[in-house]
């Protein structure tokens, strides 16, 4: 008996000898951190402008294009893009073609210092024919679909309907030049409250009645949601009654113009409502941040992705 439990306690003590050095040796295994998976894609194509993330990201605009993929963007916009060198043009679109990136409008005319648009004079209608034909050539070498227009102010010696009228047939001389080239020139409207007071061009309608007019897929609408809250707001039902004329988006939250999500928009409906329509193009990010920093930069992409959270 005796020795029954002496081997008893040997066996015992030799399991729990094992157990420890079993314990010991998966300890001394070094453990394997799984790698941070990178953001998924935004479900739709929000695009920052070009230096929307130099904090993070430097001064070179491939390299801040590179940070804005890795982020989860699939777009990215610059309204100074026409005048930039030719060979910078290609050199960011071919970049934007290796990570899969569409390049949002660029800005081909806009005066708010006077009327220019909305009147026949001979010597504007060439000048911006002229510059349809420079944006043309931007398209090209940037593989660049949509160019923009801001028509300029309104006349205090013409009626508003011939204004329209010589807008309309402006815009037609523009989309003889743009239309076989493939371009797109959208017309903004925007606000005369907060930002430009006196400009012809203020309110969706408006913009819908002169694209139908012009009757050419080489015009349609820029729709900026930060201006028409000011102007107009309804948002979600002027884009659904214009949505056949409207190509691209631009985006700020009101008041302050900033980051979604700072204001009174609710951009996360818009958003779900856009992707439910089936909406491809771009939503150009053209606002402010609320801070400073590295610390701003990352709000705002924490608010696209806020935002970005809803069910299709």
């Amino acid at each position: 008996m005796q020795d029954h439990q002496n081997n008893s306690a040997i066996s015992r003590r030799s399991f729990v000898a094992s157990a420890a050095g079993a314990a010991v040796a998966v300890s001394a295994v070094p453990s394997v951190t799984k790698a941070a998976e990178p953001p998924k894609k935004f479900k739709l194509k929000y695009a920052p402008d070009l230096g929307a993330f130099r904090q993070h990201a430097g001064n070179d605009p491939i390299d801040n294009l590179k940070f804005m993929a890795d982020e989860g963007f699939s777009a990215m916009f610059d309204n100074g893009l026409m005048g930039k060198p030719p060979a910078l043009q290609e050199k960011i679109a071919g970049e934007m073609s290796r990570l899969g990136l569409t390049l949002g409008p660029f800005v081909m005319y806009a005066d708010f210092s006077k009327a220019t648009l909305v009147t026949a004079d001979e010597e504007v209608r060439k000048q911006i024919v002229s510059l349809t034909k420079q944006a043309v050539e931007t398209s090209k070498r940037a593989n660049a679909k949509w160019a923009l227009i801001a028509p300029g102010c309104c006349s205090q010696r013409l009626e508003w309907d011939y204004q329209t009228a010589n807008l309309i047939d402006n815009l037609r001389r523009c989309a003889e030049v743009a239309e076989p080239a493939g371009m797109v020139i959208v017309i903004e409207p925007l606000n005369w409250w907060a930002n430009h007071p006196g400009l012809f061009l203020q309110k969706i309608p408006q913009a819908y009645q002169i694209c139908k007019a012009v009757n050419s897929p080489s015009v349609k609408i820029v729709n900026d949601l930060y201006h028409q809250q000011i102007t107009e707001g309804n948002l979600i039902p002027n884009i659904d009654k214009a949505y056949s004329e409207i190509a691209a988006f631009h985006l700020g939250d009101n008041p302050g113009r900033n980051e979604p999500g700072t204001g009174e928009i609710n951009y996360k409906n818009i958003f779900r409502h856009l992707a439910r329509k089936g909406y491809q193009g771009t939503l150009c990010m053209e606002h402010g941040k609320s801070k400073k920093g590295k610390e701003g930069e990352r709000a705002v992409i924490d608010a696209y992705r806020a935002c970005d959270s809803f069910e299709v």
